[in-house]
């Protein structure tokens, strides 16, 4: 028998134009496709968030410039011009804000920021204020500031103050329409002088995980008893007051 053979020319164009860019979208990466997936989770991301650099001489400029939307982030340089914890007044003082709670951890503070947060505990701006200094600042201001910020903070029953081995620069607050923001970086309250750089944001799930943590050192750390007395104790007595926790 004689051999078999076929002669076959297959000319074949592996010259595939693959435009990724292009034909790639997240929206239709879906990870549901793929068989007993146990690890890999879809991509998440925000398609509303609006990002703006900043660079600031002056705390009102920098307030006047965020943008009080869902997603919103500004990440800014500050050159040192102004204390960082005067850019906390002057968002809520220039954005109106009413703030139903805000925490802040810091290093350190100075007297202009205490008076910074009693006016706007005062004004109504503030309902309730969190203040968590490290242990450091306590030992060197416990004869000095911090008696004043007990007597100018402690308003109505609204301000807590914890004191811990803390080196956090955060600042967070929900306001009235539930948006929650958190300001982080490198500037302590009372920082000037120095070039720092902020990130402020809208961001729910930075917010409820720092609020947690935060909430676990106030609570263990915390050095203000909540106990009604004077005034507020005889309103209670005539039934006039409701007993605030």
């Amino acid at each position: 028998m004689e051999d078999f053979k076929l002669d076959i020319d297959i000319d074949i164009d592996l010259d595939i134009d693959l435009d990724i860019e292009n034909d790639f979208d997240i929206e239709d990466f879906n990870m549901t496709d793929i068989e007993e997936q146990t690890r890999i989770i879809k991509p998440k991301y925000k398609k509303t968030l609006q990002e703006k650099h900043l660079k600031y001489k002056y705390a009102k400029d920098m307030a006047k410039d965020i943008d009080m939307v869902e997603g919103f982030r500004a990440y800014a340089f500050i050159n040192g011009s102004f204390y960082a914890g005067d850019f906390i007044e002057a968002l809520i003082y220039e954005k109106c804000l009413y703030v139903k709670e805000l925490t802040i951890s810091t290093l350190s503070l100075n007297q202009n920021n205490v008076d910074s947060l009693k006016m706007l505990l005062e004004l109504g701006y503030v309902d309730k204020l969190n203040l968590i200094v490290s242990a450091y600042f306590y030992s060197h201001e416990r004869r000095n500031l911090i008696p004043y910020i007990y007597k100018n903070l402690d308003i109505e029953n609204k301000f807590q103050l914890s004191v811990a081995r803390t080196h956090c620069k955060i600042m967070y607050f929900i306001l009235e329409n539930n948006q929650k923001w958190i300001i982080h970086g490198s500037a302590n309250l009372r920082s000037s002088g120095n070039i720092e750089q902020l990130m402020i944001e809208e961001n729910e799930g930075l917010y409820d995980f720092n609020r947690e943590t935060h909430e676990s050192i106030i609570e263990k750390y915390k050095t203000i008893k909540k106990e009604i007395g004077g005034e507020l104790l005889w309103q209670r007595v005539e039934g006039k007051a409701e007993v605030q926790v």
